[in-house]
């Protein structure tokens, strides 16, 4: 009878061991650490990971998040509705960073991380590229986004189902500046229409009470800052305590004197617990003349790392060459502080091939503004911007 009874437990006996072998080595698997494997590595906002050094692949399968159907577009730059030419080549450019990879933003992941929290761009209109892009993203996670204009943004969205919202104030010097007819001063001035009177020391109206509503904040200013906007006939003039500065300021020294007190501002202004970057310069690529002198863009292909300084460098007094300088006056005046550089100029440096040109959906665009080689297409190079900062503030809420 004892026999028996062994008999069909015998397999029983055999297979438990194995099962409670099995079950430890997956217990044991699950704690160890999981090393990435070197094609995979986990993207980090630390000195290991420089995320604005790389190059562009192309990557054949790379798709936009959105189409040419948000309603956040400018129409300038919705070069899908404008029917840009090369725009499937366009986006198939994949930025790759040196150290590590560069994930494309999960526009859900996102919005579910700044939940009850509010981003704010202030500056100017490459800004506004830029925050077009990246409401466009953010709506593919939220269809009931709703367009915002308040506390002085120009424009903006809701996005209730995370309680967020995204926005942009326009501020092109950042200082507060004006009109002022009839300027009377003595010298060789004392003949002119008129002057913009920038006040160093105020800030735009625009962003001057958003200090507290913020948590993210990032600042712009530089392709304003040329004698195409403000030409000599019509210059800006410098202020500071209410008075004009003398002797007066040329361009680029009226700059460091408003960075300096921009900056000033907003670290003593704006809450420490606020994530402030500042975006360096965006890339202008203008071929044989500036905007109003028949300067063109019309590239196939991203420019060569070796042809960059023949571009960009400011010693060879080409036509693209304010970027590096400005961003030069930028680093100094950010340097030290808590306001964290976007050095987004190198990569875009290469993306000649990605502005909209002459397709700008207005048929007399070209013949009024000239082609449009500053700003960028949409979708295109500002929603690589938009990885990027989207990789660092989650880097920054994940250390808060």
């Amino acid at each position: 009878m004892h026999r028996k009874l062994i008999r069909p437990l015998f397999p029983w006996l055999i297979l438990l061991p194995l099962l409670i072998l099995l079950l430890y080595s997956l217990t044991a698997s699950l704690r160890a650490p999981i090393s990435p494997s070197p094609r995979t590595k986990k993207i980090s906002a630390s000195p290991t990971c420089d995320l604005f050094k790389g190059q562009w692949n192309r990557d054949p399968n790379r798709r936009p998040i959105y189409d040419e159907t948000c309603p956040f577009h400018r129409n300038a730059w919705n070069c899908l509705r404008n029917q840009r030419d090369n725009m499937g080549s366009i986006n198939s450019w994949k930025w790759v960073p040196q150290t590590c990879d560069l994930p494309q933003i999960d526009p859900f992941r996102f919005l579910d991380l700044m939940r009850n929290r509010n981003i704010g761009f202030v500056g100017d209109s490459l800004n506004e590229n830029f925050v077009t892009s990246f409401l466009c993203i953010l709506r593919v996670a939220d269809l009931g986004a709703k367009k915002w204009k308040r506390k002085g943004a120009w424009k903006g969205a809701y996005f209730p189902n995370f309680n967020v919202t995204v926005a942009y104030h326009r501020a092109v010097l950042l200082a507060k500046y004006k009109w002022q007819p009839k300027y009377s001063a003595s010298g060789d001035q004392s003949q002119l229409e008129g002057v913009y009177r920038v006040d160093v020391d105020i800030p735009a109206d625009d962003w001057a009470n958003i200090t507290n509503f913020y948590d993210v904040l990032v600042f712009n200013t530089g392709h304003w800052w040329g004698y195409d906007k403000f030409p000599k006939e019509t210059p800006l003039v410098f202020y500071r305590a209410g008075r004009p500065i003398l002797p007066a300021l040329e361009m680029l020294d009226g700059l460091k004197l408003v960075l300096k007190h921009m900056v000033s501002h907003i670290q003593k202004e704006i809450p420490s617990k606020t994530i402030k970057f500042w975006r360096l310069q965006s890339p202008r690529h203008f071929y044989g003349g500036e905007w109003n002198q028949n300067g063109s863009c019309l590239f196939n292909e991203p420019l060569q790392e070796s042809q960059l300084d023949i571009w960009f460098d400011p010693s060879n007094n080409g036509v693209n060459r304010e970027a590096r300088t400005i961003n030069r006056l930028i680093n100094e005046a950010v340097r030290d502080t808590d306001i964290e550089v976007l050095d987004l100029t190198h990569m875009s440096e290469f993306r000649a091939d990605a502005h909209p040109a002459i397709w700008l959906g207005r048929k007399d665009a070209v013949a009024v503004w000239g082609q449009d080689c500053m700003h960028w297409c949409l979708p295109g190079v500002p929603d690589t911007w938009v990885d990027i900062l989207s990789e660092l503030i989650s880097h920054h809420s994940k250390m808060g």
